[in-house]
């Protein structure tokens, strides 16, 4: 006998597949993926449950007619030292490699169902499950061996590694060690402090953990950063952790940073400590460290072998966008596409005189790969290791993407033939005017050119929409008043990056940084009053009918509706070193780089937080309801301004809060432990006690006008506001398992 049944995807497409009750759901699943033209998927029948694809069908309760769904994921690769682990899209996990240091996962196989996440030791392997359990394999005194910790490893979010031990971030913020007790395995002697962990990060030997107040908690052994008792009461406010092999760099709130583990290795950064202001991001070779501050420049310090003296190169490592590591040395791609290397010259440190117009560069231990505009590959460092890719050098035209270190590989995508708009671009990377006659372009005959695809983007206003094409053209329909019209700007609508829309104009950011505006003048669609300072834009923010721009020296432009948040002149000179803007209907609030915040615009809406400005320190998120902001702090708390009826009023349950969605007129926060506490108007999902009893171990909210929708554990979905928008969801709960 046999059975018939529906199988989709989740973009719709579906095929009819048959298979007899003796078999496998393995086989139905092949006989689904060639049927629907895709790789390995897992499938999931109409109550949300994966099918186990080595059950006999007739054990399923599989009906004909029934309709599945088959789940397709990327597939992602982690690296050990010696070995390779790969999550194939259903999930299950193909290893190989050295069989004793990860390579031969065959006795945990039937364990590794629905992995989510890989991470590697040097010679051990960890996965997290969909359940949140954890496997393991590999070196057993490495990591490998989890089965004294095993009972405590429930409900894990996270995981990372040491050269030789794991630590994993429970649900609650606690954490659970495991592996080579001298490498970071035993935290005992802290435990009691690892509460409400956010994330960890790891040296060679040892761990160090931000907790939910921006303080530090490190173990491990002390020479590799495990002890920062030295430096205990300068970490306060941190927001970020990278570790080298034997020290460890935090960048606090207001951009400064501090370092501890072995002084020689990059723990020691006195030297430069004056410097250290504004720093944005940190990379790590395996004894030195390199920052990239707010204005594009750079400093190293560490072992000058590895990469920790810059000073031949300083000149040169201006307006720096990006930095890779390998084992002693650093590369960084400047504004121009060109690239500076520095450190050992053996593990890449020497510079190539092919690097221009990079997209990208890719490491390995001990070498780099820089993917060029045109799609080629310049490789450097030691040949063994990646450095030299002569044999294959023909073969290394059109390059999407590089698979170094990184965990992630990417999926299918289309390319050449069968796509949408894209921009064509030459060997140099330059793009191509479409509107040029081709004979003036200097095409040559066998001339090898590039298309770039995008995705569509679409940004709406009240009554129309903008949607930038696949060669960063834009289309525009609607009202023609309000933004549904972009003729008049229609010439300079060209490599448009971003939209941001308010509720009547539209503003476009285009790759040189420059805006252009569309829609009603009085409301932000005539910007000419300050087109000149609108130059390096980085970002736009729109409250109801005025703009803000953040500009890549951090400072913040404003235009349209005055009474609207466009006057900013009150604040002007405290916003410096602006990171980000949330803006409500008619005010503005900006969190700094020391993460205090500026408001401007409406007091009404939220424009003025005097009333609560000494508490607004430390402050983590924004979000903006139609008359309200609320702010969470280093600490899980919120504060709250504006109008009390939007949203204003502040709670006292808010404890521990992990995130915040907002409809138009309220808020809904979920907490450490997983609840949910909502304000704001009642009539737009203020008020969530008809579904309280529900809400729990929510893991996310999504927020439309009047209505909030909250994923559970189980994923099922649980919703609450005005009925009549989706707030009652009862017709369809039964479809609504799990998500």
């Amino acid at each position: 006998m046999s059975i018939t049944v529906d199988v989709g995807l989740l973009s719709g497409k579906t095929a009819t597949v048959k298979a007899g009750l003796d078999e496998e759901v393995g086989a139905l699943r092949r006989r689904a993926q060639t049927a629907l033209g895709v790789g390995r998927g897992r499938l999931v029948d109409s109550s949300g449950s994966a099918l186990d694809a080595c059950a006999p069908i007739r054990h399923t309760r599989l009906q004909n007619g029934d309709l599945l769904t088959l789940h397709i994921n990327r597939v992602q690769v982690e690296a050990c030292r010696l070995s390779f682990a790969a999550i194939l899209g259903d999930g299950c996990v193909v290893t190989w490699g050295d069989a004793d240091y990860g390579g031969d996962s065959s006795a945990v196989q039937d364990a590794l169902k629905n992995v989510q996440q890989i991470q590697g030791s040097q010679f051990a392997f960890a996965a997290i499950l969909a359940d949140g359990s954890v496997v393991t394999w590999g070196s057993a005194s490495d990591g490998g061996d989890s089965s004294a910790v095993q009972e405590q490893l429930k409900n894990v979010q996270q995981i990372k590694a040491s050269d030789f031990a794991f630590a994993a971030v429970l649900d609650d913020g606690s954490v659970v060690t495991w592996g080579n007790a001298a490498c970071g395995a035993d935290s005992s002697a802290v435990q009691d402090q690892l509460k409400n962990v956010q994330q960890i990060q790891a040296s060679g030997r040892a761990f160090a953990a931000i907790l939910a107040d921006g303080s530090v908690v490190t173990w491990g052994s002390a020479a590799n950063g495990g002890d920062s008792s030295a430096v205990q009461d300068q970490l306060k406010h941190v927001q970020q952790i990278q570790g080298s092999q034997s020290a460890f760099a935090a960048i606090l709130a207001d951009g400064s940073v501090v370092t501890w583990g072995s002084n020689s290795d990059g723990g020691d950064s006195s030297a430069v400590q004056e410097q250290l202001k504004n720093v944005q991001q940190i990379q790590a070779s395996d004894f030195a460290f390199a920052a990239i501050l707010h204005d594009g420049s750079v400093v190293t310090w560490g072992h000058a072998a590895y990469g920790g003296e810059s000073s031949a190169v300083q000149d040169q490592l201006k307006n720096v966008q990006q930095i890779r590591a390998s084992y002693c040395a650093f590369a960084a791609i400047v504004g121009d596409g060109s690239v500076v290397t520095w450190g050992d010259a053996a593990y890449g440190g020497a510079v190539q005189d092919q690097l221009k117009n990079v997209r990208q560069i890719q490491v390995s231990q001990s070498a780099f790969a820089a993917i060029l505009g045109d799609g080629s590959v310049v490789t450097w460092g030691k040949n063994a290791y990646g450095g030299n890719s002569s044999a294959v050098q023909d073969q290394l035209e059109n390059v999407q993407q590089i698979q170094g270190r990184s965990t992630e590989t990417p999926g299918t995508d289309q390319i050449a033939l069968g796509v949408g708009r894209g921009r064509l671009v030459d060997s140099s990377g330059s793009a191509l005017d479409e509107c040029a006659p081709i004979k003036h372009a200097r095409l040559q005959n066998g001339d090898s050119l590039t298309l770039h695809i995008h995705r569509v983007q679409v940004e709406a206003c009240p009554l129309s929409f903008a949607a930038i094409l696949g060669d960063g053209c834009v289309v525009t329909w609607g009202s023609a008043a309000y933004g549904g019209d972009s003729s008049a700007v229609q010439d300079q609508l060209k490599n448009v990056q971003q939209m941001q829309g308010s509720q009547f104009t539209l503003a476009a950011v285009l790759a040189d940084g420059s805006v252009v505006t569309w829609g009603d003048a009085d409301h932000g669609g005539d910007s000419s009053a300050v087109q000149e300072q609108l130059k390096n834009v980085q970002q736009i923010k729109a409250s109801g009918i005025a703009f803000a721009a953040i500009l890549d020296d951090r400072s913040v432009v404003t235009w349209g509706n005055a009474a609207c948040g466009v006057d900013s002149s009150a604040v002007q000179d405290q916003l410096k070193n602006v990171q980000h803007i949330q803006a409500s209907g008619q005010a503005f609030a900006a969190i700094l780089a020391d993460r205090s915040v500026v408001t401007w615009g409406s007091a009404a809406h939220g424009g003025d937080s005097s009333a609560v400005q000494d508490q607004l320190k430390n402050v983590q998120q924004i979000r903006a309801s139609y008359c309200a902001f609320a702010a969470i702090v280093g600490d899980g708390s919120v504060v709250t301004r504006g109008d009390a009826a939007y949203g204003g009023a502040v709670q006292d349950q808010l404890k521990n809060v992990r995130q915040i969605q907002v409809s138009q007129s309220a808020f809904a926060a979920i907490l450490g432990d997983g609840s949910v506490v909502t304000w704001g108007k009642n009539a737009y999902g203020g008020n969530s006690s008809a579904v309280q009893d529900q809400l729990e171990n929510v893991q996310q909210i999504q927020g439309s006008d009047a209505v909030f929708a909250a994923i559970l554990g189980d994923g099922s979905i649980v919703s609450w506001g005005q009925s009549s928008s989706g707030g009652d969801s009862s017709a369809v709960q039964d479809l609504l398992k799990p998500v």
